[in-house]
């Protein structure tokens, strides 16, 4: 039991990684948040798979780019016990693909809060309550790195903004023994890819893969854990690839 006697909070952890991240994170111990915005369905989903399996677990709606929502969610999270052992910033998403002439600043807006200022508010919000010895968790993704697919341009900017303030966090939360880490993960079995991932580019991506596979959401949490337990305690600033050796050759 990694997590016996903690607290997480999971955003948008009611569906695909953040679900199995909620998951796992129980079966190991913890008290889970599952927070959620507009998959109340799939929260409740993942709220009673956990305690059927005799984990612990709350959910709770708040749409994270607004501040407002951010501050009761921090509310709740402090009538819990007053701490928040492990944060994994989750929630996000593409919104649409859209090539550079078919982008506004409204789809800027609407791409970059819900990817990464939903990451600041919550943090900022929060950090006060994770201890020395606590750690962050972002998720970020393979596209940070590459730029990402055909008309995923914000996204990838947003997730490579995430990249950057993991590392810039592991520096100014160290020296208070919080740890910040992200991991990156490729081509995952998903809803977000089954809506927005034609089945022919998925095809053509798992030929380049050397292992030859899309990857798991449970695979993913398993990283998460790793990187929120006491084994990870000297890894701070680190961006872990997770998407079958995309990049090697």
């Amino acid at each position: 039991m990694l997590f016996k006697d903690k607290t997480a909070l999971v955003t948008g952890g009611g569906r695909d990684i953040g679900r199995a991240i909620a998951m796992q994170l129980a079966a190991e111990g913890a008290h889970v948040i599952v927070n959620y915005s507009q998959s109340e369905e799939s929260a409740r989903s993942t709220l009673a798979a956990i305690k059927s399996a005799n984990g612990q677990a709350s959910i709770f709606k708040a749409d994270l780019t607004q501040s407002k929502e951010v501050k009761k969610l921090k509310n709740f999270v402090s009538d819990l016990g007053n701490k928040l052992d492990i944060l994994i910033n989750n929630a996000g998403g593409i919104i649409a693909r859209k090539k550079l002439s078919e982008q506004d600043e409204a789809f800027y807006d609407a791409v970059m809060d819900l990817n990464f200022k939903s990451v600041f508010l919550v943090t900022h919000a929060l950090v006060s309550l994770i201890p020395a010895g606590g750690c962050i968790v972002n998720i970020s993704s393979l596209a940070a790195r590459d730029g990402g697919g055909a008309g995923a341009s914000l996204y990838a900017a947003s997730k490579g903004a995430i990249t950057t303030y993991t590392r810039s966090l592991a520096k100014e939360l160290g020296p208070s023994g919080i740890r910040v880490n992200a991991v990156c993960p490729g081509l995952i079995t998903t809803t977000f890819h089954d809506k927005f991932t034609a089945k022919e580019v998925r095809e053509k991506v798992v030929a380049s893969t050397p292992l030859r596979r899309e990857g798991t959401a449970e695979e993913v949490a398993n990283l998460v854990a790793f990187l929120a337990s006491d084994a990870a305690s000297f890894i701070t600033g680190a961006n872990y690839d997770i998407n079958g050796g995309v990049g090697v050759y």
